[in-house]
């Protein structure tokens, strides 16, 4: 009699132990992702050529190695850059006094934009909100700059069963965050190094590092 009881409730059983385990590595993939986000952006707001009379310039080597650092500090493991798209905005203000993406740079295969518009959102007049949450956008001041991160990945699950995707369906992971330049910077936009030339991780592309 035990062993018929437990030949009928064994698969239910094998089925809540496989979901947990989905819903628990679900949620560190989160947690990773939302750590790449901030960490992208912290960096970002601190890149530049450290001169104190003149105002920091950034290079096109600079945004690389940050993607290049994401990869291996949030990415290992999870296939960050074959599964999913970093987008870096720099919002700052225009001449008309309203919001603009100055410059934006992605990396990562997975097809998708920025959900506040592409590089040069915003150039002329005050329509352009800026970024963030509707009603509650970030805005730059002026002289100023925020780096923006958006980060969106397909999660990948341990278990690929069709009964499992009922009871938790892989779906997009997204994520945010933002930093202020933290020392004054060139808002030029960015430049190359004399004598060498970095590959730019333009938003047109969709590669992996």
């Amino acid at each position: 009699m035990a062993l018929v009881e437990f030949a009928f409730i064994s698969p239910i059983i094998l089925l809540m132990g496989v979901v947990g385990i989905e819903m628990a590595n679900q949620a560190v993939v989160n947690m990773r992702i939302s750590q790449a986000a901030m960490h992208i952006a912290d960096n970002a707001s601190r890149i530049g050529d450290r001169d104190s009379l003149v105002a920091q310039k950034i290079y096109e080597g600079d945004i690389n190695d940050l993607f290049i650092g994401v990869g291996i500090q949030a990415g290992n493991g999870i296939d960050l850059f074959e599964n999913g798209r970093i987008v870096l905005s720099s919002l700052e203000r225009n001449g008309d006094g309203g919001q603009t993406i100055k410059w934006q740079r992605c990396m990562g295969k997975k097809v998708v934009g920025s959900s506040y518009g592409g590089e040069g959102t915003g150039a002329t007049g005050t329509g352009f909100p800026g970024m963030g949450e509707s009603g509650k956008e970030l805005q730059a001041g002026s002289g100023e700059a925020i780096m923006f991160v958006e980060i969106e990945y397909d999660y990948q699950p341990l278990v690929n069963n069709t009964l499992t995707s009922k009871f938790l369906p892989a779906a997009a992971i997204r994520s945010e965050a933002a930093f202020n330049v933290r020392n004054a910077r060139d808002l030029s936009g960015i430049h190359q190094r004399s004598g060498s030339s970095s590959p730019v991780s333009a938003c047109s592309k969709y590669e992996s590092i």
